[in-house]
């Protein structure tokens, strides 16, 4: 079972951090010494995993801090936060998401709310973030797909599921664009020389809130949803988040690394094959330019 190493004198963020596999992965982070930021959209659930921590680990350094990554507006006033403390970020974990909500909503800026919540959001943070990322010695950020993001394209005409919307496709789209997000920035950090790290996980199965919250929201789960949730091996919140803290905190990790569960669903987290349709690196330059023009966020020129 992967063992995370000292973090001690590290500053780590980790979004959704209240529950689930961001709750396991900001433990762990704590457990292991770096000084924890649990970014969620709710601050009082964010005080309670913070309690759950602070009793399981006495001496853990752990805070809370309001984001909502389904509001840009949120976003922006998250990164000043950090900014105006000044520290060096040394990893930034992209873990908050929803899944499959049965009808179409929307964020805060318009956006359909899995595109909005699972790749623009996490995409404004991470490019809002990289002064204070790149002023750490060797900064990292690791962001949590799925592995339906084999089966998502990205309709560049239609981001948003306008018209036709079906919550698979709309999921496995932004679990996609976590991807090809993770892969350009790692050839933006190897182009310019960058000490950042950008790595990615998936959680196989795991028996989270995100399986029953997003696909309750506003209507009837997809059936099949609901069946696979009956017959799929699955594990506990700690086991899906092994892949993601492994992504996070390996010594060995290469850039543009990918982890997930040895079996596809559970099991040791290992290096996983990156599906197809991320490894084509022109739609995911494309998809970048889209994002930075959408979030109104945009790495500076290289000088």
């Amino acid at each position: 079972m992967y063992q995370v190493p000292d973090q001690s004198g590290r500053l780590a963020v980790v979004t959704g951090a209240n529950s689930g596999t961001g709750k396991a992965a900001a433990t762990a982070l704590a457990a292991a010494g770096a000084r924890t930021v649990l970014a969620v959209r709710t601050p009082a659930k964010g005080e309670a995993a913070r309690a759950d921590i602070l009793a399981a680990h006495p001496g853990a350094d752990v805070e809370v801090r309001r984001l909502d990554l389904a509001d840009l507006s949120s976003v922006a006033a998250f990164a000043e936060g950090l900014i105006a403390d000044g520290a060096p970020l040394d990893l930034l974990v992209n873990n908050a998401g929803v899944m499959m909500p049965p009808v179409r909503h929307e964020t805060a800026d318009g956006f359909e709310l899995q595109f909005g919540s699972n790749f623009l959001g996490p995409f404004a943070l991470t490019v809002r973030l990289l002064p204070l990322l790149l002023r750490a010695p060797a900064p990292r950020v690791a962001t949590m797909s799925s592995g339906m993001a084999a089966r998502g394209a990205i309709r560049f005409g239609d981001f948003d599921f306008t018209t036709g919307y079906r919550p698979i496709p709309a999921y496995a789209q932004s679990k996609l664009g976590n991807l090809m997000m993770t892969g350009h920035l790692a050839d933006l950090a190897a182009a310019r020389g960058w000490p950042l790290l950008s790595t990615a996980a998936h959680p196989g199965s795991a028996r989270t809130n995100l399986q029953t919250t997003g696909p309750t929201m506003g209507g009837r789960a997809p059936l099949l949803i609901s069946v696979l949730a009956r017959i799929m091996p699955s594990q506990d919140a700690a086991g899906g988040a092994r892949p993601l803290l492994r992504a996070a905190t390996d010594p060995d990790a290469a850039q543009g690394a990918y982890y997930g569960p040895r079996w596809g669903l559970v099991g040791p987290a290992v290096p996983a094959r990156l599906p197809r349709p991320a490894r084509d690196k022109e739609v995911a330059a494309r998809l970048w330019t889209e994002a930075e023009r959408l979030t109104g966020t945009a790495v500076p020129a290289a000088r």
